[in-house]
């Protein structure tokens, strides 16, 4: 059926300033941007006049797409929580937690102290508010882990 997983979308409020905290901080390298047609775009997306910027950026093979309504706007939620039905979160491994800690404070976001696990993983928040796990030595799963 689908041959591969092709981008990730993220809904952003600061384009720029998303995009300059994935780089910067989690060492995502921008490969592409696109300023969109409302026409088709609002047909896809079924949003009227959504005005759309896009930047994307990439990790190894992995394509996350920020994406900024211009025209539209975002509707406000509260705060995600990793129980709420859809995409909780992304994960990302790392070689150092506390250097990698330090970019993501430095680069706007906010480290959930309360999660974190000795050196082994720990949730941080992007400025636009997504969850992302970072971890320290964990394989991707790729058999049942058990309990």
């Amino acid at each position: 059926m689908s041959e591969k997983v092709n981008h990730v979308g993220l809904a952003v409020a600061d384009l720029d300033a998303e995009a300059e905290f994935w780089i910067g901080a989690l060492d995502f390298e921008r490969v592409g941007s696109l300023d969109a047609d409302d026409g088709s775009t609002g047909q896809l997306l079924q949003i009227e006049r959504p005005g759309l910027r896009a930047v994307y950026l990439r990790k190894g093979e992995f394509v996350l797409e920020l994406l900024n309504f211009r025209g539209a706007g975002l509707v406000e939620r509260p705060a995600r929580v990793m129980n709420e039905p859809g995409l909780t979160h992304l994960s990302l491994n790392v070689a150092n937690m506390d250097a990698a800690l330090e970019r993501v404070k430095a680069h706007g976001g906010e480290v959930l102290e309360d999660t974190r696990l000795w050196d082994a993983a720990v949730m941080i928040r992007t400025p636009a508010g997504q969850l992302v796990e970072l971890l320290v030595g964990f394989e991707t799963p790729t058999t049942d882990l058990g309990e």
